[in-house]
């Protein structure tokens, strides 16, 4: 087994805060609630923090490290068509695409939500609906994501869950290793 350190530690604590704060709101918390505005907040916060990473962190957290091309894209679905077992020492293209995927809408759901605090905006149907919208698609987002790493995790052999925790990802022996670096 080679091991590869990839995830550095603002990316991981990036990661699980996100995670944590997106249920809190989305799961736990009255949308109503005080509390829910200011965790909204802090998510918004944390996306920000992770654009300045996206920008000058670590290579694999760059967002010009992770941002796939279509070929890259149907290289990945040709991969798992034909069974083969490649492992990325990043993102996924497919991966890749989800995170963008999930980074907008949590930023449109940020924005929908401040809009309604507003006085131009307070009270204003559409905007509730677009950010209600916009948290059903991002629930459903999340869903894809966790089940597309449980399952591309046992397809290649890697705990990607683990590896977003630890930072390392451990590779079989037999797993080709795809690193843009």
């Amino acid at each position: 087994m080679r091991r590869y350190h990839v995830w550095d530690p603002f990316l991981r604590l990036f990661h699980w805060s996100l995670v944590t704060l997106f249920a809190l709101n989305a799961l736990i918390l009255d949308p109503e609630s005080r509390l829910h505005r200011w965790v909204g907040y802090a998510v918004a916060a944390l996306i920000g923090l992770r654009i300045v990473w996206g920008l000058i962190g670590p290579a694999r957290a760059r967002f010009a490290d992770f941002l796939p091309t279509p070929f890259a894209v149907a290289e990945q679905i040709g991969d798992i068509r034909a069974h083969r077992r490649r492992a990325h020492l990043g993102h996924t293209p497919l991966g890749a695409l989800m995170i963008v995927n999930i980074l907008l809408t949590v930023i449109a759901i940020a924005v929908t939500g401040y809009m309604q605090t507003t006085l131009a905006y307070w009270g204003v149907g559409w905007v509730k609906e677009l950010h209600e919208a916009l948290v059903t698609w991002a629930e459903l987002s999340v869903a894809a994501h966790v089940a597309a790493v449980i399952w591309e995790s046992r397809r290649i052999g890697i705990n990607l869950a683990r590896a977003m925790i630890t930072g390392d990802k451990p590779v079989p022996e037999g797993v080709e290793v795809l690193d843009l670096h």
